[in-house]
């Protein structure tokens, strides 16, 4: 285990070396010139090079990376260009509400798409095995601002069970991480159904049939064991995704979460939160999948990391 998990750390800092280095290296690609959105369409030229200076943006790029690098082994990940304050300090102050939008859509995928997926593989070919996997293809191709839209008109608009927009209670939660919960409860469940289908066709499910165990017994306690993995390691990669903000649903809903922030750095050239943001979603890819490789061996016995 020891050997595997310092395998694994040495390959994820490879990664995020990785991931620095293309990142840093396609701000400079980019039409757009942070300077010159700074200083506006009407700044004099000297202007134009005094901010470039203070920026360091007129230095070599080697340069600029290794001072970018240094920063970030102290855990600064720079200043932002337009708001004038610590990149750290706007991401920190956007994470609670991404951390728990992130919990509740994957709480929403979880409870919508393992059990879809279970009844469907049960009753494989029939019309319930049908129809969850229409609704499932229904729910993964809907826009997910169509579908915030009319949970909106429903819920909030109609009912009235729901606020419009807003954070900061349980009440706010519910419909932006049901939006993100219905697309990831259809990949889920189709995921469930094929694992599930393959996993009900073993020798040992044939064989708890035969000593009499009841068909929820079998599939519950014998099959869901084994199915759950690749879901398991969906969940992983969905950490990584949420991380990096839900930006449409986030707009819909008017959710302060990363997604906006960074969607907000990509209208005014703001490099370093995109810079920032972008590694902090490459961070919670990486330990997602880490945590989701670690948690195998503990629903299977038989997995042995190495």
């Amino acid at each position: 285990m020891l050997r595997y998990l310092s395998r694994r750390l040495v390959a994820s800092l490879l990664i995020l070396i990785g991931i620095t280095m293309v990142t840093f290296a396609l701000t400079f690609l980019i039409p757009a010139d942070p300077v010159r959105m700074i200083a506006g369409r009407s700044a004099s030229a000297q202007t134009v090079e005094s901010i470039r200076h203070q920026l360091g943006l007129d230095k070599p790029v080697l340069v600029q990376y290794a001072n970018y690098v240094a920063k970030l082994a102290q855990g600064d990940l720079g200043r932002s260009y337009v708001q004038k304050t610590e990149v750290t300090l706007l991401i920190q102050s956007r994470l609670p509400a991404t951390l728990l939008l992130m919990a509740g859509a994957i709480f929403f995928e979880i409870l919508i798409g393992l059990p879809a997926g279970i009844l469907a593989a049960a009753r494989r070919g029939k019309f319930l095995d049908r129809g969850v996997m229409i609704l499932s293809f229904v729910g993964v191709s809907t826009p997910q601002f169509v579908l915030g839209l009319i949970l909106l008109y429903v819920f909030a608009n109609l009912l009235g069970w729901f606020p419009l927009s807003g954070y900061g209670s349980f009440q706010h939660l519910v419909l932006p991480a049901l939006t993100l919960g219905i697309a990831g409860g259809g990949w889920y469940s189709r995921m469930m159904r094929s694992s599930m289908v393959e996993v009900l066709r073993h020798d040992y499910i044939r064989t708890a049939r035969a000593k009499g165990l009841s068909e929820p017994g079998v599939i519950l306690v014998h099959g869901l064991r084994n199915a759950i993995l690749p879901v398991i390691a969906m969940i992983g990669l969905d950490i990584g995704i949420f991380m990096s903000g839900a930006v449409v649903v986030e707009s819909v809903f008017g959710w302060p979460g990363i997604g906006q922030l960074a969607w907000l750095a990509i209208q005014r050239v703001d490099i370093p939160i995109i810079m920032g943001v972008t590694l902090v979603a490459a961070v919670a890819i990486v330990l997602g999948n880490l945590l989701a490789d670690l948690m195998a061996p503990l629903i299977d016995p038989r997995i042995r990391l190495r």
